[in-house]
């Protein structure tokens, strides 16, 4: 991630804190070990307690420090316990709320939980183990391909957003291409008030010229310079067991929900 966007996503989230917590207040603030529970506000509506605990980031932390095969065996089931439990009950209850406004993403342990264990083979950090849980939510007909939202939770920071990191070339393509077309609309999208309050501005590497296949002078020159698309917000480790941790998730992702649909529009059936 550019240094930039770190930059404005850390403001944000210093911004913004107080705020978040505010809003949480009506949700329980005792964490809960392995899986949340809901709640009921004075008025019905339904309310999640905190599914992460300080545990949660303990655990992370001890397991950066301690980043070898045979610890983990002996404090796999802390692991069971405080972070991979925690966040299939996220999945969830992320799988419900999606339905109202992301019923496209899939929300499922087999599909969103990235595996613990690294793949060292071509790379020259040899640790066996990720010190992150992150999670990420595909569109259910391109899963592996296209734009999602995601969610990590790490010993240093709660990182949440989604967008397009990598895209394939002939993806990149067909989105620029959407992009040329459509490109009113997503300015609309990435300059209204809930995506510029929620993450700031749309963030991700860029060229330094206006690619070959499209006029210099395009009216959405700045947009097709983007090699990557993505809105996202960083918060403290400790945001995890925050009872404002997920009014901010559903604030974010459904800020960001309308640019994962956007990007995905040229791709689906491709």
């Amino acid at each position: 991630m550019p240094r930039l966007a770190v930059t404005v996503m850390l403001t944000l989230g210093r911004a913004r804190r107080h705020t978040i917590a505010q809003q949480g207040t009506e949700i329980s603030h005792k964490s809960v070990d392995g899986g949340g529970r809901e709640d009921r506000g004075h008025e019905g509506i339904v309310l999640f307690a905190c599914m992460f605990s300080a545990k949660t980031v303990a655990f992370l932390r001890s397991l950066k420090r301690n980043n070898d095969r045979d610890w983990f065996r002996e404090h796999k089931a802390e692991y069971e316990q405080h972070v991979k439990a925690p966040m299939v009950a996220l999945l969830a209850r992320l799988d419900e709320d999606f339905r109202t406004f992301a019923p496209e993403l899939v929300a499922h342990p087999k599909v969103s939980l990235f595996r613990i264990y690294r793949d060292t083979r071509f790379s020259a950090n040899k640790a066996p183990l990720k010190t992150q849980m992150g999670a990420s939510f595909p569109h259910r007909d391109l899963q592996k391909r296209g734009a999602g939202l995601y969610l990590e939770i790490g010993p240093d920071r709660v990182f949440m957003g989604g967008g397009l990191y990598m895209p394939e070339p002939t993806d990149l393509h067909a989105i620029r291409e959407h992009i040329a077309e459509h490109h009113a609309r997503l300015r609309k999208i990435i300059g209204g008030t809930a995506f510029r309050a929620a993450v700031g501005t749309m963030q991700g590497q860029q060229l330094q010229r206006v690619p070959r296949a499209f006029l210099p002078d395009h009216p959405a020159a700045d947009l097709l310079k983007f090699k990557q698309f993505l809105g996202a917000v960083e918060h403290p480790a400790a945001f995890a067991h925050d009872a404002g941790f997920y009014p901010e998730l559903l604030t974010v992702l459904k800020a960001v929900a309308p640019l994962v649909r956007f990007l995905n529009e040229p791709l689906v059936g491709g």
